[in-house]
């Protein structure tokens, strides 16, 4: 292969065929392999967003939901107060993660779930010791900062927001004018 010189690299680089046979040397297949690696990654990339964005923010309603509506094993059995500061976390949790895995008011909901996450990691977890390994805070931080990433991402494919953009170019609405005899 040839020789490439840079001031503190010195190596030799392949070349793309073999000159005796006319083969592809295993450096042009890895490649040849990455770019198409990289294409996949890039076509599928919107979609796993949205499998990322839907998964996550039904494991969050499932929180709501427990503390408001008793489901999964409820809280200690049961329901928390509605007018308590649990309860206003079971309806933003609840109506937050719903409205994000719907795909309808995407980045402020995200936003609020986010907020309600620090809080929370705050109030609850932070006393208990600085490192969240330790203070049981894990899912509290990375929900917070997933879905301060999804506020700033949007809803993105498989979402009622762009099923609306899609029927609204696909039907368009007709102006009903009324008839000049009034």
């Amino acid at each position: 292969g040839e020789t490439v010189h840079t001031p503190s690299l010195c190596f030799s680089l392949p070349t793309a065929l073999d000159a005796e046979n006319g083969t592809v040397t295993a450096w042009e297949d890895h490649r040849r392999k990455e770019t198409d690696m990289e294409r996949m990654v890039t076509r599928t990339a919107p979609y796993l967003y949205a499998v990322l964005r839907i998964i996550g923010a039904l494991l969050y309603a499932c929180h709501g939901a427990q503390k408001l509506l008793g489901l999964f094993g409820g809280v200690r059995g049961g329901t928390v107060p509605l007018l308590s500061l649990p309860g206003l976390a079971g309806v933003i949790e609840l109506g937050a993660g719903l409205l994000i895995a719907g795909g309808v008011l995407t980045r402020p909901a995200a936003f609020l779930a986010s907020g309600e996450m620090a809080f929370a990691y705050w109030l609850s977890h932070a006393p208990r010791g600085f490192w969240p390994i330790r203070n049981g805070g894990e899912v509290a931080v990375l929900n917070c900062f997933l879905f301060l990433y999804i506020a700033s991402q949007g809803a993105g494919p498989w979402s009622l927001a762009q099923l609306g953009k899609t029927l609204h170019r696909a039907v368009p609405l007709r102006t009903v004018r009324p008839s000049p005899s009034g």
